[in-house]
Order: structure tokens, then sequence, then C-alpha cells
């Protein structure tokens, strides 16, 4: 997985995804980007609001499952300082709190 980390205005996080035509046929490419999606939905809630992020998907892990996208994510989103204090780590699982619902 690659990510593109970009300092947009404040206000909500933006999310792109992009998965090129090399990755597969277009039920693999809609695969790929709807496992990208999944990810990103359960961690947008802590990711810092002044980010914009575009995320495209290896051949690798077009063959990796959902949890696996998900982890790769925040571990990467971690690493880079990009999500909120208070960020429980990730969850697959549960469901964590959501900043505002603190």
């Amino acid at each position: 997985m690659r990510l593109l980390f970009v300092k947009g205005a404040e206000g909500a996080p933006r999310v792109g995804m992009a998965v090129g035509k090399r990755q597969g046929k277009s039920h693999d490419r809609n695969r790929g980007r709807r496992i990208l999606r999944e990810g990103f939905r359960r961690l947008l809630p802590w990711i810092r609001r002044d980010v914009w992020i575009v995320a495209g998907l290896s051949r690798a892990g077009m063959k990796a499952g959902a949890k696996e996208i998900y982890a790769e994510t925040a571990s990467l989103l971690e690493g880079a300082g990009l999500m909120e204090p208070g960020w429980p780590g990730p969850d697959w699982e549960g469901r964590s709190p959501c900043p505002d619902e603190r």
C-alpha cells in the first residue's frame, strides 16, 4: 500500500483511492477499492482534521484481506503521526469510540 499525505484545509479529512488498471481486471480493482474504503471508514473518525490522503493499493495488497489492509493502514497513519491523540489503536472487532463520542 502507498499513502500520499498532503496538509489540507481545516475541516474533515479527505481520502482518495487509486487502484490502477495494471492491478487486475475490473472486479479485482473494485474489490481493492472496497477493502480500502472499509479500512478508512473505520479509521476516519480518528484521522487528524487537517490532512488529505491518497491511498494506492499494490498488487500484493490486492490479494490481502480487509483486516490486513486495515492493520497496515492504521500502522502507516500512526507512524506518520496522523492519528488524533487518544486513539486507542487498531481494533477490527470492536467499535472504538469516536473522538466526538467520548
